[in-house]
């Protein structure tokens, strides 16, 4: 009994020091700026400025913000979901000729940076044919710079996507194939009949992840978008900040809005995102 108290007692500090960061960041939000630069600290507010998250969404277009970030993430994250499962599903239950050469090509993908690959796929967006003024040979125009494409593209499939679904669908029995091939059934009716619709914790596993990534990714669309219609929400952030000042109660009260939808995600899938941990054996 002890030890069950010394261990709920432990992870109950861990849980409170790994919560601490996001409770600041909420209290500082209700601050006003003399009290956030005042020398003495104080973690309750002496005045809760509700009126701060008011003052913050009217700096700037944020509905905008919010309805550029929400169509990128549910474009991408669908387009992963589907095209990682079936590469992962390939990978781990079809044999054709070059399966692990093809595979190892994928791994070798997950440890290249992306800083690496950044400039390489900006130029592939940019002569992208037929797209933004541009011909057939990709040239007199600006491809897909400053759209949603440019933005979606490059994150629609990934290495690691590829990686989580074919581990998950390796703990499948064989015997499922086997029963279905003596059925009739085609390899994609196997997949979208037997293989899915067991799939939802690796699913909800990468679509937490991919979810987090692409609504949290800022370098990215900085380097895609020149507009002020096209601006996600971590760039709506960077109007907070001045060349020698911070208004930090109004960056936390934008902040605790924006980290909003992705804490309301993990609440509704951390059942399933648990047992996709669990059975594909990562670390979270």
């Amino acid at each position: 009994m002890s030890i069950t108290i010394l261990l709920s007692a432990i992870m109950l500090a861990v849980a409170l020091i790994m919560l601490f960061p996001f409770m600041l960041m909420v209290v500082t939000s209700f601050k006003t700026m003399g009290e956030i630069q005042s020398p003495t600290f104080s973690f309750i507010p002496h005045k809760w400025m509700f009126q701060n998250y008011v003052l913050a969404m009217s700096k700037g277009d944020w509905l905008r913000y919010f309805y550029n970030s929400f169509v990128v993430t549910v474009i991408t994250v669908v387009a992963s979901l589907v095209l990682n499962s079936m590469a992962g599903y390939a990978f781990a239950r079809l044999r054709f000729p070059g399966r692990d050469i093809l595979f190892f090509s994928v791994l070798v993908g997950i440890m290249v940076p992306s800083q690496v690959t950044m400039i390489p796929t900006f130029l592939m967006m940019k002569k992208f044919p037929i797209a933004g003024g541009n011909d057939i040979f990709g040239a007199g125009g600006i491809g897909l710079i400053n759209s949603y494409a440019g933005l979606i593209f490059p994150f629609v499939a990934g290495s690691f996507g590829i990686f989580l679904c074919r581990q998950f669908f390796l703990t499948f029995p064989r015997a499922l194939d086997e029963a279905a091939q003596i059925d009739g059934a085609s390899t994609f009716r196997v997949f979208y009949q037997i293989y899915l619709p067991l799939s939802k914790p690796v699913l909800a596993t990468l679509g937490i992840f991919k979810t987090t990534a692409t609504w949290n990714d800022y370098m990215w669309p900085l380097i895609m978008t020149n507009s002020e219609q096209m601006r996600t929400v971590q760039l709506g952030l960077t109007m907070f900040r001045g060349e020698t000042s911070v208004e930090w109660n109004l960056l936390m009260a934008a902040t605790t809005l924006v980290v909003l939808p992705l804490m309301l995600l993990f609440l509704f899938a951390q059942k399933y995102f648990v047992q996709g941990i669990v059975t594909t054996g990562l670390k979270a």
